[in-house]
């Protein structure tokens, strides 16, 4: 099938369920590998199930996750299942998995015996905690991993408030960058020298990876910063801050924008003023702060305020609904929404490629595949026969449009 894109001509199998192993197959998939999505019989993807909302039955969940990607579904339990995943194994360049630890293993095809049986494979798995350490054999999921990461205890309003986790699943998302990124590390070194390796990562260190600053500060102190809803633990000003029709972020935490934007707000004395006058004191004297910014800025309205600030070059932006993201000029200049082509509902909309290339650009080509849709396709490259996929199908070994 043409390709496009960095990665044209990688083999990708995707042996991943609902997010984070999935997410490094959307990256991996953007970006022009043939990732071949391989989901259980007789249901798939548990990610079908995670309705509503639904297109005309279709789970909006699966389908923003898996485009770009070809889909079979195989029975690893019977032979017949376990047979075709092997051979495809035998050529694939990258395996992604999410099971719980151990899966692969029972099944006959974890680490080790794959990379005897395909030395150049990059064995890519991802888990809830990682490969080692006490919590290895622990199933995993986003909400578990913010808990442990610290996450929650730093998200929300402050204490004596209940924990909050981040709206969208961070870790799991996360994981799945941090997972491509692996990938693509261990297929520079294959180009080196021929050798496959592991890879392996967690919802843990995804979670773990976003604390950078509020480690630093207990690192640092040896006491654990709070919650301080959106507002900046190094740096202030740095929130939101309400307006008189909205909210509005503000960027102003470097001294050059400090001064422009109290000259913004008509207050340029608080520029020498002792509480305010560097980043330090105004960290140490937030709460008046911030008292004095939101008695300016709710005296206008969220649009007026940013034309204001962007002419002073004060850096700002509006507090978005996901609704008015989607639609955002900006947005859909950089074709974060674009229109994809899915087989069986027709055109609809999507969220593009975060990653641009000059050179080898890679593009949305395709919809999320219906369940079994290629998997004809597929066997036929892999050199069976009608006969042997009626077979298959017949046995329930696999299921094929």
């Amino acid at each position: 099938m043409a390709t496009h894109g960095p990665l044209a001509g990688v083999k990708v199998i995707e042996l991943a369920h609902i997010m984070a192993g999935p997410i490094c197959g959307l990256m991996l998939a953007d970006m022009g590998a043939d990732v071949i999505k391989i989901e259980k019989v007789p249901d798939g993807d548990d990610t079908r199930r995670m309705v509503p909302p639904t297109i005309d039955g279709e789970s909006a969940a699966f389908m923003i996750l898996n485009r770009n990607k070809r889909g079979i579904s195989l029975n690893l339990k019977s032979p017949g299942g376990k047979a075709v995943l092997e051979k495809m194994l035998t050529t694939a360049d990258v395996l992604i998995e999410n099971y719980r630890p151990g899966t692969m293993e029972r099944f006959g095809l974890g680490y080790d015996t794959l990379h005897k049986m395909n030395p150049a494979l990059i064995y890519c798995q991802v888990t809830g905690f990682g490969r080692t350490g006490p919590y290895a054999n622990r199933a995993g999921f986003d909400l578990i991993a913010q808990g442990l990461s610290g996450i929650m205890s730093v998200t929300g309003e402050g204490a004596g408030r209940q924990p909050v986790k981040a709206g969208p699943p961070i870790t799991d998302i996360s994981a799945g960058i941090l997972a491509a990124m692996g990938v693509l590390a261990a297929y520079v070194h294959r180009l080196k020298t021929g050798e496959g390796q592991l890879v392996d990562t967690s919802l843990l260190e995804a979670g773990v990876t976003t604390t950078y600053w509020q480690s630093a500060i207990c690192l640092a102190t040896g006491k654990s910063p709070g919650a301080i809803g959106s507002a900046h633990p190094l740096s202030a000003p740095y929130q939101a801050i309400q307006t008189q029709d909205g909210w509005i972020n503000i960027g102003a935490a470097n001294q050059a924008n400090w001064k422009r934007l109290v000259e913004v707000i008509g207050k340029p004395g608080l520029a020498d003023d002792s509480r305010f006058f560097d980043n330090a004191a105004r960290i140490q004297n937030l709460p008046a702060l911030i008292e004095i910014l939101a008695g300016s800025f709710r005296t206008r309205t969220t649009s007026d305020w940013l034309a204001r600030l962007e002419a002073a070059g004060v850096p700002a932006g509006p507090v978005l609904s996901i609704g008015e993201m989607l639609k955002d000029p900006q947005v859909l200049a950089r074709d974060m929404v674009v229109e994809v082509e899915h087989s069986r509902l027709g055109p609809m909309k999507t969220l593009g490629p975060p990653v641009k290339f000059s050179a080898t650009p890679g593009r949305v080509r395709h919809g999320a595949p219906q369940l079994g849709q290629h998997t004809r396709e597929v066997l036929k490259e892999y050199g069976y026969s009608e006969m042997e996929i009626a077979g298959l199908v017949g046995k329930g070994d696999v299921i094929a449009l």
